[in-house]
């Protein structure tokens, strides 16, 4: 059997016969005169002698024909994945068809701006609405009598001052909002309220603001609430102006087989899931049902406890996270295929500049004056 290797041209002949096979050399090597000098490759199966050199341009290798293979296979089969990892990556509708949406929302207002007035009142999302906020963000429970009204913690106590679950009391039972409530995102920020202390239903909200998106945060695992939420969003024609969700993967999944029409957000484990698979590069061959990823950013972590009251272990998990998290590749492969890329929550300029620069459609704040008026010095669009 022979072989022959012009340049850097590679033949390779396996031989049936045995695993070990030996090679001559074939080889061209430039002369000063630009003249070329012939070497021979020449394979020889069992049965030839084992010699090392058999003249002065000719040498044997011994080469394991099975392990070659094997090693040419792997090399061939690992750079196509990357490269069309790497392609689909950049360019995802050669292989997903990219999702229409029917909003765009750059200023998201969360709990209609839980700084500037009290979180998830009809004031606060009047307030957010004037500003020209983009989408209002909200969360919901059920009473005991199926109301479906707006706010964020499932007990009173907090916001109400009043130990009681929502769902034990009847809507026409609950309290008023306190005077003053704390915002969660902002270190050492408490919001006063106006005359506007009601607890709303979820229907006021659609009632007053017929075309403005709004980002439904189902915050408990109940079929009923999911259900009502649901008819409420038919009832009023949202489907294509509604978002919801939550963190539980269990109530994303009920969300979306309630009504498939309402787009969902990512929960978190499917947020883990999509780490996984953007950092093994499997993410531009995977197809994506949810519309919309919500994420934190972690370094604000940082800020809101302070970095002198935070552990160097803590410290080291936030970094991490944020490294892991904020990341343009993943945003503008998500955006390219029609995913909206919301942050939260938001309320200092450098966190609103940095979310942009990184490719997030949106970002979501306690404060829509403030977002407003660094979209508007900064030149960013809102609604598009």
């Amino acid at each position: 059997m022979r072989a022959k290797l012009t340049g850097s041209s590679v033949l390779s002949q396996l031989c049936a016969a045995d695993s070990r096979i030996w090679i001559w050399i074939w080889a061209s090597e430039a002369g000063p005169a630009q003249q070329f000098t012939p070497r021979v490759l020449i394979f020889h199966v069992r049965g030839v002698p084992n010699r090392k050199k058999t003249s002065r341009n000719t040498f044997e290798v011994k080469v394991d024909s099975v392990e070659m293979c094997a090693a040419v296979y792997v090399l061939s089969t690992v750079t196509g994945y990357v490269l069309t990892s790497a392609l689909l990556l950049k360019c995802p509708t050669l292989l997903h068809r990219k999702k229409q949406g029917t909003f765009l929302c750059k200023h998201i207002s969360h709990r209609g701006g839980a700084g500037e007035n009290l979180e998830n009142t009809m004031a606060a999302f009047r307030h957010a609405v004037n500003v020209g906020t983009d989408m209002l963000e909200l969360d919901c429970h059920l009473t005991r009598d199926e109301q479906v009204v707006v706010s964020h913690d499932s007990n009173l106590q907090r916001v109400c001052g009043v130990n009681a679950e929502i769902a034990n009391v009847a809507y026409a039972e609950l309290p008023p909002y306190l005077c003053k409530l704390g915002v969660t995102f902002q270190k050492e920020c408490v919001c006063e309220g106006g005359e506007d202390k009601r607890i709303p239903l979820l229907r006021d909200i659609f009632d007053a603001f017929p075309n403005t998106p709004v980002n439904v945060d189902i915050k408990v695992n109940n079929d009923k609430l999911i259900k009502k939420v649901s008819e409420l969003i038919v009832k009023y024609n949202r489907q294509h102006l509604t978002v919801w969700g939550n963190s539980s993967n269990q109530v994303v999944k009920k969300c979306y087989k309630e009504n498939p029409q309402i787009p969902v957000l990512f929960s978190l484990p499917r947020v883990l899931q999509l780490l996984a698979l953007f950092y093994s590069g499997l993410l531009p061959f995977v197809p994506i049902k949810e519309q919309f990823l919500e994420i934190p950013m972690p370094s604000i972590i940082t800020k809101l406890k302070g970095p002198n009251s935070l552990t160097g272990s803590q410290r080291f998990i936030i970094w991490l996270a944020d490294t892991l998290l904020m990341r343009k590749a993943l945003f503008q492969h998500l955006t390219a295929r029609g995913i909206q890329v919301y942050i939260w929550v938001l309320n200092d300029e450098e966190d609103f500049q940095r979310a942009f620069d990184l490719g997030a459609t949106g970002v979501m704040t306690d404060f829509p004056t403030k977002l407003k008026d660094f979209m508007d010095r900064n030149g960013i669009s809102r609604l598009q």
